[in-house]
């Protein structure tokens, strides 16, 4: 199960989180363990170069692109290989939606739709649509087949 999908901006402050199954007294822990991750281990990172780390036994995939950094965490089959196939997924989407590796200002202007796609791309934890042209036609509200 996919159990968070995280968002950050370059000052560890939460832009978009989205948690599946974690009781909401552990979303707090969460949220500050994946800051104090990210602002040890991300200074310096390229655009979309993964990083891989476990705790107990969950797995985090991390990653910036732009001004953001994501993190997605997850649990028995979702171990960090299908995790960096969620968050490529998740990174093409954002780049897709905002034309380029997002500013902060960039990301906040469109993360009503930044939002839309996420909805569509994790479902209750599990990895839902991976191909960018289905995942534009739903947050259009449109049938993903063509008849």
């Amino acid at each position: 199960m996919i159990l968070a999908v995280v968002f950050a901006n370059s000052e560890g402050n939460i832009l978009i989180e989205r948690f599946h199954g974690v009781p909401a007294e552990e979303r707090l822990h969460w949220r500050s363990f994946l800051v104090k991750l990210g602002s040890d281990n991300l200074k310096g990172v390229k655009n979309e170069e993964l990083l891989v780390a476990c705790h107990k036994s969950v797995y985090i995939v991390y990653t910036v692109l732009g001004d953001v950094s994501i993190y997605v965490v997850g649990k028995d089959e979702y171990d960090e290989l299908a995790l960096s196939e969620v968050i490529y997924v998740i990174t093409t989407v954002v780049k897709d939606v905002c034309g380029k590796p997002p500013t902060e200002r960039l990301f906040l202007d469109k993360y009503g739709r930044i939002c839309l796609c996420l909805d569509e791309i994790v479902w209750k934890g599990y990895l839902e649509n991976t191909e960018k042209d289905r995942i534009k036609r739903l947050i259009r509200l449109k049938p993903p087949t063509e008849f």
